[in-house]
């Protein structure tokens, strides 16, 4: 673990920029060999993750693993694809270019920075990470100060698994994240609110540093009425409400057709018992709210709408029910921005031109969910809208599939990663185009006055 002043960061990204001036960095046997520490180290720590991360959010141990410790699957994933990333990609060469050889080289940016957010403190500052490795860069980590104990672990199995000149962890507040950002890296990459998103832009471009940002938004839901009410129901509660709704891709909002929403409304009632019990606050699946700021903005949006079920708080457990909101007016506070949280509004529309309408008038959602059975449906609704990503029929999983960039659009972010997109986020894509000397055509010589001809035809 790592506090540092602003005089000491200078010294900490100088010595990782000699370290990647060695050119260990990339080597494929050394990328795959830091990936697999890194493997190792968080496999290592799994109790001590589950253990901080149920202190820091509440979160069950099958939360812990489903979705910071199963960042390993992206870790053999990258493993066993790296080879093929790194080689060099050939492309085409025109015919007056021959004989000639074009290639497009990927080549490690230097030292980068990753700041990660609270919500999913492992994955989220590991999955860049990884990222990072692959593309054979050194990296300073910025673990979010509002989840303190998983910040430790993550400092520790960043410390038993790799030299700090390769890759370090700092801890620490904004001070710390603002002395990280006024130094010149060779990439960016930001996980947090949209707010935030712009500050760290603003310093990046004081060096004109490439960035990512993976930001957030209201990501809604359309349910049409072809529909399978039981599942459908089961996945919308069960994506809205793991870790307590503090979810960057959880539904923020559901836009149901008018026609169906009775029977979802029951549905979702249903479901929302099922899994938490009449009294959720003695689940041991639930879990809390990260801290007592966040809690008293949560808190001030249930006032919105009607309340259908949930509502009840506890300020000394920062403990918000998983609660079901209807009659919502898109002027509630409730929808004026991310609700980060276990309350799901509920809106209908009576055609579906209605409810594009309404995503369309809002800034780009990181998400957007469509449940229907319907293919003309979807083929509207994935035509005529724009998010970072889509899933029809389900929740969340778009995230665990490696061979999907993800990212988000306008608001929401730019940048992608995961997997290949993850390589091709911390690499620098070089042009190669290389020529032999045993034939040099002179077509482009001058003087020109003859070749005229020959070029317009060429050009056509």
């Amino acid at each position: 673990m790592v506090q540092l002043l602003q005089t000491d960061v200078g010294s900490l990204v100088q010595r990782q920029r000699e370290f990647f001036a060695t050119g260990k960095t990339r080597s494929l046997d050394f990328r795959i060999a830091q990936l697999q520490r890194l493997r190792q180290a968080v496999t290592n720590a799994q109790e001590q993750i589950v253990a901080a991360m149920a202190k820091d959010l509440g979160r069950p141990e099958f939360e812990a693993i489903a979705f910071d410790i199963g960042l390993v699957k992206e870790l053999d994933y990258t493993v066993k694809h790296l080879k093929k990333w790194m080689r060099p990609q050939k492309v085409s060469v025109s015919l007056e270019q021959m004989p000639a050889r074009a290639r497009i080289h990927s080549e490690p940016l230097g030292v980068v920075l990753i700041i990660a957010p609270w919500n999913y403190p492992v994955q989220l500052s590991f999955s860049p990470l990884v990222g990072a490795i692959a593309a054979g860069n050194c990296a300073i980590l910025k673990p979010s100060e509002m989840a303190p104990e998983t910040s430790k672990v993550i400092a520790d199995i960043v410390a038993s698994a790799f030299d700090p000149d390769f890759v370090q962890v700092v801890e620490g507040g904004v001070e710390t994240s603002q002395a990280l950002l006024e130094q010149h890296f060779d990439h960016i990459f930001f996980t947090g609110g949209t707010a935030i998103g712009k500050v760290v832009m603003e310093a990046a471009a004081k060096h004109l540093t490439p960035v990512t940002l993976e930001l957030g938004g209201k990501s809604p839901c359309i349910v049409d009425s072809d529909i399978d009410l039981e599942t459908t129901a089961r996945r919308i509660v069960w994506g809205k409400f793991v870790n307590a709704g503090q979810t960057c891709i959880a539904p923020d909002y559901l836009l149901v057709n008018r026609q169906i929403k009775p029977q979802l409304m029951d549905q979702l009632k249903a479901q929302m018992r099922q899994n938490y019990g009449e009294d959720p606050s003695q689940s041991p699946d639930f879990g809390r709210i990260v801290s007592d700021r966040h809690f008293q903005r949560v808190s001030a949006l249930l006032d919105s709408g009607t309340l259908v079920l949930g509502g009840d708080t506890d300020a000394s457990q920062r403990y918000i029910a998983p609660t079901l909101l209807d009659n919502v007016s898109p002027d509630d506070p409730v929808m004026q921005e991310e609700i980060f949280g276990p309350i799901l509004p509920v809106l209908e529309y009576e055609v579906l031109e209605e409810a594009i309408a309404f995503i369309n008038q809002r800034p780009k959602p990181l998400s957007l969910y469509l449940f229907s059975r319907n293919d003309a449906v979807v083929r509207q609704v994935l035509q005529r809208t724009s998010s970072g990503g889509v899933c029809i029929n389900d929740t969340i999983l778009q995230i665990a599939i490696p061979e999907l960039p993800f990212g988000g659009v306008g608001d929401s972010g730019m940048g992608c990663y995961h997997g290949k997109a993850g390589f091709d986020t911390f690499s620098h894509r070089k042009s190669v185009l290389s020529k032999p000397f045993w034939l040099d055509l002179d077509w482009r010589y001058p003087p020109y006055k003859e070749k005229m001809g020959l070029l317009k035809r060429i050009m056509k």
